[in-house]
C-alpha cells in the first residue's frame, strides 16, 4: 500500500476522544489527575491484526504499521500518540541482513561477527552514513506519513530498544553470552559500537523532526542471563552513556526505560546508573517468574520517574478477561498512589494474536480501580 492508499484506509481519528486521551495521558506528569490512569499495552503488531491486515505487513509497510496502531489506540481508548518500530534498528548499517517473517517480527538473517577477531573490522557509521541507510528510511517513512497525515499523534522516537541485545545479534546470542566470560573485551567492543550508532541515529531523528523521546532499555541484560554485577558491565553502564549522548545530540527530554524479563536483584544496579529526566517513564516486566510488584517498582523508582505496572504478557495472549482484570486490578491498587504518577501496561509487547477483549479488561480495570478521585 502508498501513502495515499494507507491513509484511505481508514476512517478518521475521533477528535473528542483524542482530546479526552491526550489529557489523561498528560495526567501521571503533570498530576493532573484527569480521568483515569492510562493504559499503555507496548502496541506494535497486533494493531494489524486488528486492523485486518498481517503481522508482516505491519514491518514491511512503516506507513500502514503507524496508522494501524493510531487507529488501534482510538478503538481501545489507549494513548493519544502513535509509534512503529522495531527491535533491529540500526543493525543494517552495521552489516546485518534482516529478513521478514509472516508471523512475528524480522529477523537477522545471519550474524556477521563468527569470530572475536571480527570485532575490530566493526566501525560506528556517522550520522551522515546512517542518513544514506536503510534503517533510517524505514524510520523517516513512519514519522513523516504520522507528521503528515496524523500530525495531533505524532511522537518522533530515538529508539534502541535494548542495548545490549541488539549488540548480541551481530554474533548471535549464544556467542555473545559465552564472550561475555571468555572475550569480554569483545562483547563490550560490540555493545559500544551499537550503542554509539544508536546515539548517531538518535542525533538524525532529532535533527530532521526537532525532538526525539528515546526509548531503551534492558532486556537481554537481566537476572535470567546475567549476574547483578554482569548486568551493571554489559548494560548498565551502556545505558547511562547512551542516554547521556542522546541529551548531547538533542533528543530527550522524554525517555522511556522498558527493563523487559526477570529482574528480581538486577533492578537495583540499573536503578543507581539510569539517567533521571524530569519526563521519565520506567517499566520492569518480572520478579522471577512473576510480574514484576507494582508495590516495590513505586518504591524504588515513584520519586524518580513514572511507574508503569505490568500486566504478564503469557497472560494476554492465554488467559481469560477475567484473569487479566483481576491482575491488573492487583497492580493498580498497588501502584496507583506513585508520586510521580502510575500507568497500566503489559510486560513487554501485547503479542500480536491477544484476543482484543483481554486488552478490553485492562481499561476496564483502570477505570474500576484506577478513575482518580475514587479511591
Amino acid at each position: 500500500m502508498d501513502p495515499v492508499e494507507v491513509q484511505n484506509f481508514f476512517a478518521p481519528i475521533d477528535m473528542e476522544w483524542h482530546k479526552e486521551a491526550r489529557r489523561r495521558f498528560a495526567s501521571p506528569f503533570l498530576g493532573t489527575r484527569h480521568g483515569h490512569i492510562p493504559v499503555d499495552p507496548m502496541m506494535l503488531s497486533h494493531a494489524a491484526v486488528v486492523s485486518g491486515r498481517t503481522i508482516r505487513e505491519f514491518y514491511e509497510n512503516p506507513e500502514l504499521g503507524a496508522h494501524c496502531v493510531a487507529s488501534v489506540q482510538e478503538l481501545y481508548d489507549l494513548l493519544p500518540v502513535t509509534h512503529w518500530y522495531f527491535s533491529l534498528v540500526w543493525l543494517s548499517e552495521l552489516g546485518m541482513e534482516t529478513q521478514y517473517m509472516d508471523l512475528m517480527p524480522p529477523v537477522p538473517k545471519a550474524p556477521v561477527i563468527l569470530d572475536p577477531s571480527q570485532a575490530d573490522e566493526l566501525h560506528v557509521p556517522g550520522p551522515e552514513d546512517l542518513l544514506k541507510g536503510w534503517t533510517i528510511n524505514q524510520l523517516f517513512r513512519a514519522n513523516d506519513y504520522v507528521e503528515k497525515n496524523i500530525p495531533y499523534m505524532f511522537t518522533p522516537l530515538a529508539i534502541a530498544s535494548d542495548l545490549t541485545g541488539s549488540a548480541a545479534q551481530l554474533c548471535g546470542l549464544e556467542n555473545f553470552i559465552m564472550w561475555t566470560i571468555t572475550e569480554p573485551d569483545v562483547a563490550h567492543k560490540l555493545v559500544r559500537t551499537y550503542m554509539e550508532t544508536a546515539a548517531n541515529g538518535a542525533e538524525v531523528i532529532a535533527n530532521r523532526y526537532g525532538s526525539a523521546a528515546i526509548t531503551t532499555g534492558s532486556v537481554l541484560g537481566n537476572n535470567d542471563i546475567f549476574s547483578d554485577d554482569m548486568v551493571r558491565d554489559f548494560s548498565a553502564k551502556y545505558l547511562n552513556e547512551f542516554v547521556l549522548k542522546c541529551f548531547e545530540k538533542g533528543a530527550g527530554p522524554q525517555v522511556f526505560y522498558h527493563l523487559c524479563g526477570n529482574h528480581c536483584t538486577d533492578f537495583k544496579v540499573l536503578k543507581e546508573h539510569m539517567i533521571w529526566s524530569p519526563m521519565t517513564i520506567v517499566h520492569v516486566g518480572y520478579k522471577d517468574r512473576e510480574v514484576f510488584p507494582a508495590d516495590l517498582l513505586i518504591k524504588e523508582f515513584g520519586d524518580l520517574a513514572t511507574c508503569m505496572g505490568t500486566v504478564d504478557t503469557k497472560l494476554m495472549v492465554s488467559g481469560t478477561p477475567k484473569r487479566i482484570y483481576e491482575q491488573a486490578r492487583d497492580q493498580l491498587i498497588r501502584g496507583r498512589d506513585c508520586p510521580s504518577g502510575f500507568i497500566l501496561g503489559t510486560a513487554c509487547e501485547v503479542p500480536a494474536l491477544t484476543p482484543p477483549n483481554n486488552i478490553m479488561a485492562l481499561n476496564k480495570a483502570a477505570q474500576d480501580f484506577g478513575t482518580y478521585g475514587t479511591w
